[in-house]
């Protein structure tokens, strides 16, 4: 049953009483699965182990990803705002055990705690905005909230750069612990729900085999663009070992009385195909996100700090896509036509820029990327309302986890393989191209001074070559995103 009768709060009140309380915990969250990144090379020098240093990101990711249904189904338990306070002592916990750390498996350990902590938090932000908002106004705070999670994205890198060029690796761990105590004042304004009254128990078994599915399939779709012999065997081990888990999964939670993941939600083609485009808009951006950096500093020999600047007007786009879809859609009540507008433009910037991958100015590209970003914020606060109205306030934890956990599983696949798709271009071509390209890749334009004229032009143009075959994989992620986007049966609220 729809919830369309609550009471109206004044705009005002609803702002200030609701978005600190949501908009905090999501910071937090996402700000902690870009800012760590910077610091790595410090935690390489610091703790040693260079080979294992990637296990503190993925561990964060795999974690965050466990903990979407996990806290999805403890809020249609207990509510939203308990399970805000459990979310939020987990991440303190895994913050403060980050930062005391003395190698990196015992780092990588504490990111798992901090992550499961993380991964409730952006799953309880989505889910109190549907049961603290009316519908008609939750279109405009889902607005609000990507602008947050795509400016914490960007935020993340510069400020993780700066404290730990200033005060070393720790302190991006420790900076948190203040705002996540802000969170927890935060946190008790918001409105108790009744815990449910029914006898309830947790899908432990689904719990289980989920954590047995998506462990090593995302540890598989890490590894994927580092494609070899010497790997292909664990690939093929873990995507074994992935599937025969996913089988097991789907054969538990049709019998499960209360089923970790919400099947009979997930049944009905409004939020299937919602998820289904998250998992698309999840792979698009991320990806993107993740490869620009490499194209500006190998194609236009950008430093970190001009990388981060050429990035800004892909996040202040997709801000301004979030928030002005979601006052249009408050006034209106239209939903699905904004993605299905929306991404047909994206795929449009996203074919000029593979097709002007060589000769594209910064001028230019940072219009293209405005833009770019304007059409992909249409598409997630428009699921997310879609979504969540769909099933109703009751399952309201379940429907938020199924996008947060459809768009992370799509970011992985997408960004992994787009990475595929950008070094297998770059092994069809000259072998002195793949070398010229890490070569760029370390050390800028004064890796061309050692090349000949003639071998720089064959060079260049496998490199272009490559970009734009990586590019022309994220505009057909879109493209997907448009057709499912059309095919959404609810198409207002």
């Amino acid at each position: 049953m729809k919830d369309t009768d609550e009471p109206r709060p004044s705009a005002g009140q609803l702002f200030l009483s609701v978005f600190p309380s949501v908009m905090l915990p999501m910071f937090l969250a996402v700000v902690d699965q870009t800012m760590v990144s910077t610091a790595l090379p410090a935690i390489a020098a610091s703790l040693g182990s260079v080979e294992r240093v990637s296990w503190v990101v993925v561990a964060y990711l795999v974690a965050g990803t466990v903990a979407a249904p996990v806290y999805g189904q403890l809020r249609d338990a207990y509510g939203g705002k308990r399970m805000m306070f459990v979310a939020l002592g987990v991440y303190l916990a895994g913050g403060i055990s980050c930062a005391v750390s003395l190698s990196v498996e015992m780092l990588a350990l504490a990111r798992i705690v901090q992550g499961f902590g993380g991964g409730g938090l952006m799953t309880l932000s989505q889910a109190l905005i549907g049961e603290t908002v009316p519908p008609r106004d939750r279109a405009r705070y889902q607005g609000y909230i990507a602008a947050v999670a795509v400016t914490s994205s960007a935020f993340g890198p510069v400020v993780g750069g700066i404290l730990t060029q200033q005060f070393g690796w720790r302190s991006v761990f420790l900076v948190n612990i203040p705002l996540g105590l802000i969170a927890v004042l935060l946190t008790l304004r918001l409105p108790a729900r009744p815990a449910r009254e029914q006898p309830w128990s947790f899908d432990t078994m689904g719990l289980v085999l989920f954590t047995a599915f998506i462990v090593p399939v995302l540890l598989a779709l890490e590894q994927a663009h580092r494609m070899s012999a010497d790997v292909l065997p664990a690939l093929v081990a873990l995507l074994t070992i992935g599937i025969a888990a996913l089988v097991a999964l789907i054969r538990q939670e049709r019998r499960a009385a209360f089923p970790l993941l919400p099947i009979s939600l997930l049944r009905q083609p409004t939020i299937w195909r919602s998820d289904a485009l998250a998992a698309v808009h999840g792979a698009t951006l991320v990806s993107l996100i993740a490869f620009l950096p490499i194209y500006l500093r190998v194609m236009h020999g950008t430093s970190a700090a001009e990388t981060g600047l050429m990035l800004l007007p892909l996040t202040f786009g997709i801000g301004t896509g979030s928030m002005l879809t979601g006052r249009v859609v408050s006034k209106t009540g239209l939903t699905a036509i904004f993605p299905s507008v929306g991404l047909i433009f994206a795929v449009v910037t996203l074919l000029m820029l593979a097709l002007l991958a060589n000769r594209i100015g910064m001028g230019q590209l940072g219009v293209l990327l405005f833009f770019a970003g304007m059409f992909m914020g249409t598409v997630m606060g428009v699921v997310q309302i879609t979504v969540q109205n769909a099933a109703g306030r009751a399952s309201l934890g379940s429907a938020a986890a199924s996008v947060q956990l459809s768009r992370s599983i799509g970011a992985a696949a997408g960004t992994a393989l787009v990475g595929t798709v950008l070094f297998a271009a770059l092994a069809l071509g000259d072998p002195g191209s793949a070398r010229l390209f890490a070569a760029l890749l370390n050390d800028g334009p004064a890796a061309l001074a050692g090349e000949a004229l003639p071998d720089a032009g064959v060079h260049h143009a496998d490199i272009t070559g490559a970009f734009r075959a990586a590019f022309l994989t994220i505009a057909a992620f879109a493209a997907i995103g448009v057709a499912l986007a059309w095919s959404i049966p609810a198409r207002r609220l």
